[in-house]
């Protein structure tokens, strides 16, 4: 991990996401629509659903909307059916790339997928090619200057499997996803807040790419999250 760059590269991607507002209320809706049709609308008994919900709270979607979405998911009401795809495939300088993407055409998505990775300098890979090289795992990120102490003693209590120190300051605890939400409750419950907290695929080493080998790799992560069908994207590259 480099830890000189983790705080900026986050912040980097908040902004991003925050300007794609309307873009991520849809992959909150999909990914709601999804979890409550595969697990049901119990919040207590669907952890997937209880972190769509925690998203679309997360990103200000109106509660009346998710809660419709639940409703029409578990409600067996005719509906488009999502199925869920993973490509893989390489960037700029051979930075490991996973598109985790929902969709109810598989042809037409993976068309687009694969003409955003060769028309912007990168290459579709096989499955397995490079998910190796990242960790399932929940993911808690706090800002440089959080009691370092406090955050480590909790997290280890709770179920954390470590806790990470950059060298820009931020502090970020990795857990197993089971124990996720138990570790982000205990964290929220003793005041420390996360700036982010998410399950994810957490890259095990990053690919440092500057200049023009950044912007190009920036351009190509951007076109390949603007498709319609991507919920998210996973990389290595940090991006100077």
């Amino acid at each position: 991990m480099a830890g000189h760059s983790k705080w900026a590269n986050i912040q980097h991607r908040k902004g991003r996401q925050d300007e794609k507002r309307g873009k991520i209320w849809t992959r909150i809706v999909r990914e709601i629509t999804v979890a409550a049709r595969a697990g049901g609308g119990d919040l207590s008994a669907n952890p997937r659903l209880r972190l769509a919900v925690d998203k679309a709270k997360a990103a200000n979607l109106p509660a009346e909307r998710v809660k419709y979405n639940i409703d029409k998911a578990t409600g067996n009401a005719e509906g488009v059916h999502y199925e869920e795809i993973r490509y893989e495939g390489y960037g700029i300088g051979g930075a490991a790339i996973i598109v985790d993407t929902m969709t109810d055409n598989h042809v037409r998505t993976v068309a687009e997928v694969r003409h955003a990775f060769s028309k912007y300098g990168g290459s579709m890979g096989t499955n397995g090619s490079v998910v190796f090289q990242f960790k399932h795992c929940g993911q808690l990120v706090f800002a440089p200057g959080t009691d370092e102490d406090k955050v480590m003693e909790i997290a280890l209590e709770s179920g954390a499997d470590d806790v990470v120190s950059g060298e820009d300051g931020a502090i970020e605890v990795l857990t197993p996803p089971s124990e996720f939400e138990a570790v982000k409750n205990a964290l929220e419950a003793a005041g420390l807040t996360p700036e982010v907290a998410e399950v994810t695929m957490r890259a095990e080493n990053e690919i440092e790419l500057s200049g023009d080998d950044g912007a190009r790799m920036q351009k190509l992560l951007d076109v390949i999250e603007e498709l319609d069908d991507v919920q998210n994207v996973f990389h290595n590259a940090a991006i100077q």
